[in-house]
């Protein structure tokens, strides 16, 4: 079983805790480094319109100063960035969720919410656990039975934020919009990435909608089918790939689970999402048709930040609830919002 494990983890280039080869490959080479880590605060307050500049850009990528618009690129997430989807609608969905489960007794409000996801910090099923443990588990429910509990009432709250996503009811971050206005109007191509977000690519296609089609018909969206199709895609992926970028996740962290490492098919599944979201983040700059190091990447969630790091892609950090006191000590900036003192394209010109 062990030589097994191992020929999965060599064949993605995976090093195992005992050996730092693959730490020595270039940033260019298929092998993928372990994920980064971040350490997180347990405040949860956000701050006040704040911009940390951080580092320059690496040498090979110089000055976004001396580069025309066609020389530079934006590449947007979705959840975090052109929205704050679990800030705006994560606490109503779990509430629909407790409704749908007759858990009649529990209820979120604001405060609670707060309290649960500063204390966890933001680990849902640990606030699942603080809350009952606090009010009381159902009296019905045995105590073996609480973790499948736990896993149907996420169930049920992934599904009602999905649905309150698709309603159009939440609404886009403020000044969004503006941000894509003006690059687009000074020819700064625009690509938003969908391949990689939390939720399904339905899903985030849906946030994007809330742009409009005079917007949308501007920008370039990159989603699986965008990433499959292109050069890097089918060079990483292999052409004619017939399967989608989640079967191929699951597959492979499902041989890894078979040989009974459970240690291995969580390393192997967080190679494979890195590999997923660089696969995105070089499709955007292929479609954007700007090098990897002129694109900047804006960002809202840590994988992200690690994909880019990876490749040499700068990166700015817009804070989210996901993210409102974690460390990004890779990005270029950390700021809160769009417009004003935060992120402007004349800002993101100006750095240097």
């Amino acid at each position: 079983m062990e030589t097994a494990s191992f020929r999965i983890l060599h064949t993605l280039g995976i090093n195992n805790r005992r050996s730092s080869k693959y730490h020595q490959s270039p940033l260019n080479h298929l092998h993928f480094p372990p994920l980064l880590s971040y350490t997180c605060r347990k405040s949860f307050n956000f701050r006040g319109n704040s911009l940390q500049f951080k580092k320059r850009f690496t040498a090979s990528g110089s000055s976004l100063q001396q580069n025309s618009s066609q020389q530079l690129a934006v590449l947007l997430e979705v959840e975090g960035v052109l929205m704050d989807v679990y800030r705006l609608g994560n606490r109503q969905a779990f509430n629909v969720a407790f409704r749908k489960l007759g858990l009649d007794c529990a209820n979120w409000t604001e405060p609670i919410y707060l309290d649960l996801v500063r204390k966890s910090t933001g680990d849902e099923e640990m606030m699942l656990i603080l809350y009952f443990n606090r009010i009381g588990w159902p009296s019905s429910l045995p105590t073996s039975e609480k973790e499948t509990f736990m896993k149907s009432v996420l169930r049920e709250k992934k599904k009602a934020l999905d649905d309150l996503v698709l309603s159009k009811s939440l609404p886009l971050r403020p000044g969004v919009e503006d941000f894509i206005d003006d690059a687009c109007d000074e020819g700064i191509p625009v690509v938003i990435l969908t391949a990689y977000s939390r939720s399904s690519d339905k899903i985030s296609r849906s946030i994007v909608e809330k742009l409009g089609e005079h917007r949308i018909s501007k920008i370039k969206m990159v989603g699986n089918d965008e990433v499959e199709q292109s050069f890097y895609g089918q060079l990483v992926l292999g052409k004619g790939v017939s399967s989608s970028l989640d079967e191929q996740l699951a597959k492979e962290a499902r041989k890894a689970a078979s040989a009974e490492k459970q240690r291995i098919a969580e390393d192997v599944a967080s190679m494979l999402n890195l590999k997923k979201i660089v696969a995105a983040q070089r499709a955007g700059a292929e479609f954007a048709g700007v090098p990897v190091y002129n694109c900047v990447l804006v960002s809202g969630s840590q994988s992200g930040i690690a994909g880019a790091e990876h490749i040499g892609m700068p990166c700015i950090v817009l804070r989210s609830s996901l993210t409102s006191r974690a460390e990004f000590p890779s990005a270029r900036a950390i700021m809160d919002g769009f417009g004003g003192a935060d992120l402007t394209v004349s800002r993101l010109r100006n750095m240097s």
